[in-house]
C-alpha cells in the first residue's frame, strides 16, 4: 500500500524520520529512509484499527463500485488522494500486492486515518472474494511512488508471502484474474507482466511482496483467459 505519495512499511511514528504520509505517497526523498524498513506489503504489521464495517453481499452494487462483484468497503477519507482519473493521470498498471495480514484487519487499516495507506481492492484468500476500498478514479497510496500510485490500480490479496499453499488459493487467483482482467478491459491496459507487475518491481519500492512464490505465470495465464 502506500499513504498519500510515498513508500513505509512502519506505522509507529519516528522523530526523526519523515511522516508516513510523505514516505508513502512515493516522493523521492522517502526511498532511502524506506529502505531501512523490513516487510513485504507497506501495510502495518499487527491489527492496531477499528473493525471494518459489516460485509454487504456479494456483487451487490453498493455506491456503484467499478467492478460489479466488489464490495464497497471504504478507506477512510484521509488516505488516499481524490482525482479525476483517467482525465487527470492515465492508469497504466496494475500493481499486485500481498497484505501480510488478514483480510479484514487489512480493511481495518484502510478504515483508519491514522494509517495514511490504501489500496483501491482487497481480495480474501479463502473464497476470492472482493472488496473496493477506493474508487478507480481516486489514487491510493499503495506502491510507495507516487508517480505509480497516479497511474497504477493496487490489488492487495490477503496473506504471508511466506505461506503461499496456506494463503495463495485456487479461489483467490481466479477471482483476483478476473478482476484484474476486467480493469485491464476498462483502462486499456495490456495484459502482460510489463503492465502487471508486483509490489516489489516498483521503482523505489523497498518490498518483497508478492514474493517467490507467487505464480506469475499462471496468473498471467488466467488473466488472459478472461
Amino acid at each position: 500500500m502506500d499513504s498519500a505519495r510515498q513508500n513505509s512499511s512502519d506505522h509507529r511514528a519516528r522523530p526523526s524520520l519523515p511522516s508516513r504520509r510523505t514516505l508513502l505517497r512515493g516522493g523521492g526523498v522517502g526511498l532511502a529512509v524506506a529502505a531501512g524498513f523490513a516487510g513485504a506489503s507497506l501495510l502495518p504489521t499487527g491489527a492496531a484499527a477499528a473493525r471494518p464495517r459489516p460485509a454487504h453481499a456479494k456483487g451487490a452494487r453498493i455506491n456503484g463500485v467499478d467492478y460489479p462483484e466488489a464490495e464497497w468497503v471504504p478507506a477512510a477519507s484521509g488516505n488516499f488522494t481524490v482525482a479525476d482519473r483517467p482525465s487527470e493521470y492515465p492508469v497504466e498498471f496494475v500493481v499486485v500486492h500481498v497484505t501480510q495480514e488478514t483480510y479484514e484487519d487489512a480493511l481495518a487499516i484502510f478504515q483508519n486515518p491514522a494509517k495514511q495507506v490504501s489500496s483501491h481492492y482487497v481480495v480474501r484468500s479463502a473464497d476470492g472474494h472482493v472488496a473496493q476500498v477506493v474508487r478507480e478514479k481516486d489514487v491510493a497510496w499503495h506502491a510507495g511512488n507516487w508517480n505509480y500510485n497516479t497511474r497504477s490500480i493496487g490489488v492487495e490479496h490477503e496473506g504471508w508471502i511466506d505461506e503461499p499453499d496456506k494463503w495463495f488459493t485456487d479461489a483467490m487467483y481466479e477471482a483476483s484474474a478476473a478482476l484484474t482482467a476486467n480493469i485491464c478491459a476498462r483502462h486499456g491496459i495490456p495484459v502482460d507482466r510489463a503492465h502487471i507487475i508486483g509490489h516489489n518491481e516498483v521503482p523505489g519500492a523497498d518490498h518483497t511482496d508478492p514474493g517467490q512464490y507467487w505464480d506469475w505465470s499462471r496468473y498471467i495465464e488466467l488473466v488472459q483467459s478472461r
